[in-house]
């Protein structure tokens, strides 16, 4: 019922979502169409494969807000609704994000998004995923390890500090989501083929 009721926000939260900023921002700084340089993937990691850090800053910048908006509308406009609604409906701005409508449903890999979201869910989620993040990909200098394990840290959240059980399914459904865009990476972490992150100049 809440999907049907909240029809327009479901359609604006998914639109929010798919602004393809990397596709958007890199055509604006003349370096032609994301989807032809490095792995072809739109989001704010194959940005920095332009060799330009301070575009691929702006652009996780961009898409870590996509995840965030929605949840302040709701502040301002919806305050009286459950912490489960309140997820169902910002989640949209991930599906928008990973299947963008404008490039065929074929997006990014969901995760800076997923920062914006947890970052508007609750700020404490957002830290945790990040300090999990860092300490990992510095400890085995694979990022994409230190993500997928830091994207962990919600449902773990509603497991051992304010169980939910309708909240964890949600967040195990999204964790799979993001997970399923991460196929090759993790093949590669099993090969040990994945490029590590270097630290020397």
């Amino acid at each position: 019922m809440i999907l049907v009721n909240n029809l327009s926000l479901i359609i604006i939260f998914y639109l929010i979502g798919s602004l393809p900023f990397a596709l958007i921002f890199t055509k604006l700084f003349g370096f032609g169409d994301i989807r032809n340089i490095g792995s072809g993937n739109v989001g704010a990691t194959n940005v920095l494969r332009t060799g330009n850090k301070f575009l691929a800053i702006v652009v996780l910048c961009f898409d870590i807000f996509k995840g965030f908006l929605p949840f302040l509308i709701l502040q301002i406009y919806l305050q009286d609704i459950s912490l489960f609604n309140k997820i169902l409906l910002c989640h949209f701005a991930i599906l928008g994000h990973i299947y963008p409508v404008w490039l065929k449903f074929k997006g990014g890999k969901g995760v800076a998004t997923y920062i914006g979201f947890l970052l508007g869910l609750n700020p404490y989620i957002a830290l945790s995923f990040l300090l999990i993040w860092i300490v990992i990909a510095f400890i085995s200098k694979y990022s994409s390890l230190g993500s997928l394990i830091g994207i962990l840290a919600a449902p773990a959240y509603f497991i051992f500090f304010n169980f939910n059980f309708y909240i964890l399914i949600f967040f195990i459904y999204l964790t799979l989501i993001i997970y399923t865009q991460h196929t090759e990476n993790i093949k590669r972490l099993i090969n040990r083929t994945e490029s590590k992150i270097k630290l020397s100049k």
